[in-house]
């Protein structure tokens, strides 16, 4: 697979064999049972060939496929352990590479949106990508001023993909939720459709990577790439070395696992509240760790791919903060009483307060602890509570509703959530919430302190070079 298939006919009938796969491999599977193999070893074979298949034929399309595969590869870490090992090889693969276009593609697309005469552009220009993704692949190269750069080119006919795969994928997503135990695909896929048009938009994405990388110019813990030249379906950043964090999961040692887990911490909560925007794909094959000179602990996160962003002027919302910080505080009626106002109960529907409360205490025990070890074990366990129909947790989530305006932050946090456990980091969340969400500090505590905003943020960050053309 070489190319983007663009005929709707080819992605559809590759798409819609994976159902049929799953069906004959049950019957595989029922058939070493009945020769006399253990239910458990044929269910663990099954589950093998079932992700190898899937997140082979997501990553050969690219497209909507893929992105889907991509947000579905930070909840590895609530399938069990005994077959985890499949998925998150496959899931790896995802988050990392995909099959690249042919050179010739790609001397096209540059032809066409940067001029017959692209090459005077550069000093040097690599043909092999150094990273193929959904919608696009990454070649490295040098500007013409002698800047090494990462130039992103758009797949062609990737608009059409996008739609067609996950119209298709929307069709079977009862299949496939029990791939992610606990999760609701078909939002998650409705979500991704949604955000189609924006994630094309590369003028888009200049605007949103440029305003990060002003905001964190100079910034000690986080670093992204300036935006050097964007045109239609090219973007040209500045090239950002560092350790891909699929690497730190795999084989970092503890001190790496903790400095990206916190610094991942950091980047959720305080992009927002610096620059009015949300980064909402956080798989790892977005984040980089920057070995800067000295010890790990000095160490940044490097950021990517500003495709898909949510637009918050004002910040997170308040009613987050204040709703954790009262939930720690065992509120019931307060909190329940701020969902029902932000939408979370519907009015035809009365909850119990204390239960509630009951069922959101497990989730937010991160926040309650000075220090809190992220790992698959605790994901697995909120994914069983919640996933199991018989459990009450999970009769009373289907009672709870996600108002539109949060659905990009829930799944953003829940995503960040998944690649901490990854990572196994222990980090010091408290930390964050209380430096930058937004209501989790009483208002008193903050009149207390009037000169910790400004110890946080400095006055002198040198603004980033605007863009060119």
């Amino acid at each position: 697979m070489s190319d983007l298939p663009r005929k709707a006919v080819t992605r559809t009938a590759k798409l819609a064999a994976l159902p049929l796969g799953f069906a004959g491999r049950a019957t595989w599977g029922l058939g070493k049972r009945i020769g006399g193999r253990s239910a458990e070893i044929v269910g663990r074979e099954l589950q093998q060939r079932t992700a190898e298949q899937l997140f082979k034929v997501l990553g050969e399309l690219k497209g909507g496929a893929m992105k889907f595969g991509q947000a579905l590869s930070v909840f590895e870490s609530a399938l069990p352990e005994e077959i985890a090992g499949p998925y998150r090889a496959a899931l790896t693969k995802l988050q990392e590479a995909a099959p690249p276009m042919p050179t010739s593609t790609v001397h096209t697309v540059l032809a066409e949106r940067l001029g017959e005469e692209w090459r005077e552009l550069f000093q040097e220009f690599e043909d092999k990508p150094s990273a193929a993704a959904s919608i696009g692949q990454v070649h490295r190269a040098v500007w013409h001023d002698g800047r090494p750069v990462a130039v992103k080119v758009q797949y062609p006919g990737a608009g059409a993909a996008l739609l067609s795969d996950l119209a298709q994928l929307s069709r079977f997503a009862r299949m496939l939720g029990p791939l992610i135990p606990g999760m609701d695909v078909k939002p998650l896929i409705t979500e991704l459709r949604n955000r189609v048009t924006e994630e094309l938009d590369y003028a888009l994405e200049a605007e949103a990577q440029q305003a990060h990388s002003a905001e964190f110019d100079g910034d000690e813990d986080v670093r992204v790439p300036a935006v050097v030249h964007q045109s239609e379906q090219i973007l040209v950043t500045e090239w950002l070395d560092g350790i891909p964090l699929a690497e730190v999961i795999a084989d970092g040692t503890p001190e790496q696992r903790d400095r990206a887990g916190q610094l991942l911490a950091r980047f959720l909560f305080s992009g927002p509240a610096r620059t009015g925007l949300l980064h909402a794909d956080p798989h790892p094959g977005n984040f980089r760790l920057l070995a800067d000179e000295g010890p790990v602990s000095g160490w940044r996160l490097g950021v990517l791919d500003f495709g898909t962003v949510d637009r918050l002027p004002e910040g997170l919302p308040p009613t987050i903060g204040t709703a954790l910080r009262m939930a720690l505080e065992g509120q019931a009626e307060v909190v329940y009483q701020q969902l029902c106002d932000e939408g979370f109960v519907k009015d035809s529907i009365e909850l119990d307060p204390e239960t509630v409360l009951e069922y959101l205490l497990p989730i937010i025990e991160p926040a309650q602890v000075e220090e809190f070890t992220f790992t698959r074990e605790w994901m697995r366990r909120q994914a069983t509570r919640i996933g199991d129909p018989r459990s009450p947790a999970h009769q009373l989530g289907k009672q709870l509703n996600l108002p539109p305006s949060y659905l990009l932050i829930h799944r953003v946090t829940l995503s960040t959530i998944g690649v901490l456990c990854q990572l196994g980091a222990e980090v010091r969340l408290r930390d964050e919430l209380t430096d930058w969400l937004p209501g989790f500090v009483p208002p008193a505590a903050l009149t207390d302190e009037p000169d910790e905003e400004e110890t946080r943020e400095p006055d002198d960050r040198v603004a980033a070079e605007e863009p060119i053309g």
